[in-house]
């Protein structure tokens, strides 16, 4: 018998809800939420992205023929996310996350506005479109400065620069990449932290688990081959983290934070945020609790 989210048996008569769970590809993370959604009795589909056609002239659900009670995004692909979520939100499927708070944390310079808007401590950040302006915002944050790619993840192209010969370099190689997104020009103060960072992972209106992510280099992503262990949750981590989350209206996301002198500070907001490993550090059912607030999203019916 298929059991509801509060661990209740439901009447045979109960329709399953329709979970689509949009992906790149089924990485361990997706196969988890994958297993809890069918253990729950949820009739749950992979949509692959590359297989996706949406008819942007479709008026409904139905028309679009992706006619979910709820989609929810794990796709690696940002911009195939980006449209999808905005096509789904048109013809009224409701999503987790939605378009927008998906799009606020795909681009780290509307991630870091946003957190700075609403009083959330964040390193200081500087935006610049020209390598002379961009060297000057180095000097502004002082050196060694960190320069990130405004869109991106697992801690591809960061880079920590000592000097402006060395930020002159790396900035005309981002320039000359090409994509217009690499003339955007992050650049961030670089915080001496303990050789670790902190990733919360909030799903709902809870904070579920947090690890330390440890390494010896400065850049401590876990694709980078970080070590996860295990991180109490203290009220500290469980406040700042909510208030990210609701700051971009994120409902699912990766929270990391870094230990400085003046307390912790979060460095971005991750929606499509992983936690391979994260499952290694904790009992809890992530991938659970996942599937249980698709199920509650879809019940509100709010795109």
């Amino acid at each position: 018998m298929a059991l509801s989210s509060n661990g209740h048996a439901m009447p045979a008569s109960a329709p399953a809800i329709r979970l689509g769970v949009l992906v790149s590809h089924l990485r361990t993370e997706e196969k988890a939420i994958l297993a809890a959604a069918r253990q729950r009795g949820v009739a749950v589909t992979p949509l692959f992205d590359r297989e996706l056609m949406l008819d942007l002239a479709a008026a409904d659900a139905a028309g679009s023929r992706l006619d979910y009670d709820v989609v929810l995004d794990r796709c690696v692909a940002h911009s195939r996310s980006g449209y999808t979520l905005r096509a789904l939100q048109r013809w009224g499927i409701p999503t987790l996350n939605s378009a927008e708070a998906v799009r606020l944390c795909d681009d780290k310079a509307e991630n870091s506005l946003v957190l700075e808007a609403a009083g959330v401590p964040t390193p200081r950040t500087l935006l610049a479109f020209d390598i002379e302006s961009a060297i000057r915002a180095c000097e502004t944050v002082g050196y060694p400065a960190v320069l990130k790619p405004v869109t991106g993840s697992w801690g591809r192209l960061l880079a920590r620069v000592n000097g402006p010969e060395q930020a002159r370099a790396i900035l005309e190689q981002k320039r000359d990449l090409g994509s217009f997104h690499h003339a955007i020009f992050y650049v961030q103060e670089y915080i001496a932290k303990p050789d670790r960072d902190i990733r919360a992972y909030v799903v709902g209106d809870r904070v579920l688990a947090a690890s330390y992510r440890t390494a010896k280099h400065w850049v401590t992503n876990a694709a980078r081959g970080a070590q996860s262990m295990p991180c109490p949750i203290t009220p500290d981590i469980e406040e700042l983290a909510l208030r990210a989350c609701r700051a971009v209206g994120a409902r699912l996301a990766g929270v990391d934070l870094i230990e400085t002198e003046d307390g912790l500070e979060v460095i971005e907001v991750n929606t499509g945020g992983e936690f391979k490993g994260l499952m290694s550090t904790t009992d809890v059912d992530i991938a659970g609790a996942i599937v249980d607030e698709a199920l509650q999203t879809a019940r509100a019916g709010v795109a």
